[in-house]
């Protein structure tokens, strides 16, 4: 059984590297290439009719879409990303594509169906039993999506997602805005034209074979060259079919020809020794005029110093003239077929550099070389020297700026990923959490709530005893105090915050306007205050604040850096009918429990039992002992035992220096909210001094 689930895992994640890796390739040649991409579109769209009813802006768009998303599936199952979600778009894509090429296969409408873009040509075949077998792969991985370890953890992936969508999409940009990085086609930089057109010496012809439609006496009937019959019959049409493949030359389709279809003149442009400047639209009616100055100096440069100067298109003369009056242009206009110049360069218009027939230098209308009268000839430039970028340097520039950075994210991610195991080592070891619990790393603290007492003269006195009692001696917990909001920006001036740190009593749950006599968390955290208390007993009783009401201020206090002390506790009603519990984690549910948690490791949770708050009534040590451990259980359950270890719990409820140290000593009870004993020096340092 184990062997079996072994063979399927290997045979699944066999599928996954194949499929992925096919989806980059496919997404990214065409992600790069999206005017070619577009064409095929286009001819597609020409084959069901639908061409005319689909703008070129439409299409283009799909086109950038289209080789994205292969890309970022390909990418996403690779790192097993969203697993569930993915693998069904690809089944879903897969079983949409291999009907498709199946029409293709025996229909063949196109002969090429660009799925490779021009990296790598397949017939209608070969692409229908690619995608079988694709189609194939994407069954399994949907049905064992979750045999696909991850390689980048669930918290981290979000990197990886949007880094690649805007790897694509800007990838996509450039290649349009200038050309594309890789050129797969015949015309390529380094390309000798010429060379490009011959056929080798004893390679196999195409076969071709005319029929002649004629007529006689009203009866039409078809010839061929072996049986064609005489004079007294009528051509009506002719019709040649290929009978056979041959060897067909990389370039086929390259000719260049007078406007007036009077001379060819392929053979002096390409035997012409030295540089020639051809200018490429494949329609000036739809050409960028944009840069039409910057093309019209490197003509008058190119007449400075002897270069031919050539405008090749497919428009009609009208375009040609329409262009000639929008941009001036004096140079000399040729035909060539449209689809040979939508090849030839990605861009509308393009510009070539010829030297002795070969291609030395492509630009986009947007990247034009910098050339005018001032410009030494092309001997002495860059541009009339072969460029020195290879393909190696293309695909090292790619490694270094998405797959270099992807591999040292996974790197990091699962030296991460294996750091938390060992810590989950660590804590699953009984030892270790005996001792962790008997070291208790938790910050202590006594904290004062001063509630509305003393006018600003006796705070600032208090405070100033208490920072210069505790600066000298060294408290053994974090002590703070939450006074009033008059208060707060006067005591900030001299207290020393890494002693004594001050907080404020509450803040406002709307973050500004109009909102008379409120005082917003924004404005707590100006005056220096570092903590804020919220949800304490007499707020929720003498001014009806509910749960909803306290979470807006919890958000609003950690949105501007403010710790929280957020107060829980049962009335003497909850206790008596034992619902303390219940009580207790209500109040943390309604209000802070959204918490992320990493939002959650800046609240201190203040235990304070209403009853027991000038009441007479006094809780002992082990009931406030049952109801901390309860509080630290639920917070283990929402976030973890992790989480609920760091999480401060204070007491507040009538603690004195007289029961402090008894409360102190339990090991669930972190310190103390302390209320009118915090207002006398001598009582509140005696608290403190508990934790001695």
């Amino acid at each position: 059984m184990v062997s079996r689930k072994i063979t399927i895992g290997i045979l699944v994640n066999l599928c996954r590297f194949v499929v992925a890796l096919t989806f980059i390739f496919s997404g990214y040649v065409k992600a790069i290439d999206p005017l070619g991409t577009l064409y095929k579109l286009q001819d597609y769209l020409e084959v069901v009719h639908l061409s005319a009813y689909v703008s070129d802006y439409i299409t283009l768009a799909v086109s950038v879409l289209l080789g994205g998303i292969e890309f970022c599936l390909g990418v996403l199952l690779l790192f097993a990303i969203r697993r569930r979600l993915v693998t069904r778009l690809l089944l879903f894509f897969m079983a949409v594509m291999t009907p498709l090429t199946l029409w293709l296969a025996l229909d063949n409408p196109i002969e090429d169906c660009g799925c490779f873009g021009d990296a790598v040509k397949l017939t209608n075949w070969e692409t229908f039993g690619k995608n079988v077998v694709l189609l194939a792969a994407t069954v399994l991985l949907f049905m064992r999506p979750l045999a696909m370890p991850r390689f980048i953890s669930r918290s981290n992936q979000w990197i990886v997602v949007n880094y690649t969508m805007l790897f694509i999409l800007v990838s996509s940009s450039m290649s349009l805005y200038t050309l594309p990085p890789f050129d797969f086609r015949p015309y390529h930089i380094g390309a000798n034209i010429r060379k490009g057109m011959e056929i080798p010496e004893g390679a196999k012809q195409p076969q071709f074979e005319t029929t002649f439609i004629l007529e006689k006496d009203g009866q039409r009937r078809e010839f061929t060259l072996d049986d064609y019959p005489d004079s007294t019959w009528t051509f009506i049409d002719s019709k040649t079919v290929q009978t056979e493949a041959g060897y067909v030359p990389p370039i086929h389709d390259f000719s260049i020809q007078t406007t007036d279809g009077s001379e060819d003149i392929t053979d002096s442009v390409l035997n012409h020794k030295g540089y020639s400047f051809v200018l490429v639209s494949p329609h000036f009616e739809t050409a960028s005029d944009a840069n039409f100055g910057e093309i019209d100096a490197i003509y008058e440069y190119s007449l400075d110093h002897g270069y031919p100067f050539y405008a090749l298109t497919a428009s009609t003369d009208e375009a040609i003239n329409h262009w000639r009056d929008i941009t001036g242009a004096e140079y000399n206009f040729f035909l060539t077929d449209e689809t040979t110049l939508k090849t030839v360069i990605r861009s509308n218009p393009g510009l070539l550099l010829l030297k002795d027939g070969t291609v030395i230098g492509k630009w986009s209308h947007n990247d034009l070389p910098g050339l005018d009268y001032k410009s030494p000839r092309l001997e002495d430039t860059e541009y009339g020297r072969m460029p020195e970028h290879s393909v190696t340097s293309k695909i090292s520039q790619i490694l270094l700026w998405y797959i270099l950075p992807l591999m040292l994210l996974t790197f990091a991610d699962r030296t991460w990923k294996f750091s938390q195991w060992i810590r989950k080592k660590e804590h699953s070891n009984r030892i270790y959490k005996l001792l962790k619990r008997k070291k208790n790393m938790r910050k202590k603290i006594v904290a004062g709530n001063w509630k509305m007492n003393m006018n600003l003269q006796d705070g600032i006195a208090l405070a100033k005893e208490l920072n210069e009692t505790l600066t000298n001696e060294k408290p053994n917990c974090g002590v703070i105090i939450c006074t009033p909001f008059i208060h707060l920006a006067s005591i900030a001036q001299f207290l020393n915050q890494d002693v004594i740190g001050l907080g404020a009593e509450n803040c406002a749950d709307k973050e500004k306007g109009a909102y008379t006599g409120e005082v917003s968390a924004e404005m707590v955290k100006s005056t220096g205050a570092q903590y804020v208390i919220l949800g304490h007993s007499e707020r929720r009783g003498y001014y009806a604040e509910t749960p909803e009401i306290l979470k807006e201020k919890v958000l609003l206090a950690l949105k501007n850096g403010l710790k929280v002390i957020f107060c829980i506790g049962e009335s003497l009603e909850e206790r008596e009918a034992g619902k303390q519990n219940e009580v207790v984690k209500a109040e943390l549910e309604g209000s802070v429990f959204n918490l992320t948690e990493e939002e959650f490791k800046n609240i201190i949770i203040a235990y304070e039992p209403i009853w027991a708050i000038g009441t007479g009534k006094t809780a002992t040590a082990d009931q406030a002992e049952e109801i901390h451990a309860y509080i630290r259980s639920i917070i283990a359950e929402k976030y973890g035992q992790a989480v609920a270890d760091d999480t401060t719990i204070l007491y507040g409820g009538s603690c004195k220096a007289s029961n402090a140290p008894e409360l102190f000593a339990k090991p669930d009870i972190d310190g103390g909210l302390i209320g009118g004993a915090s207002l006398k020096a001598a009582d509140f340092m005696g608290i403190i001094n508990a934790w001695k």
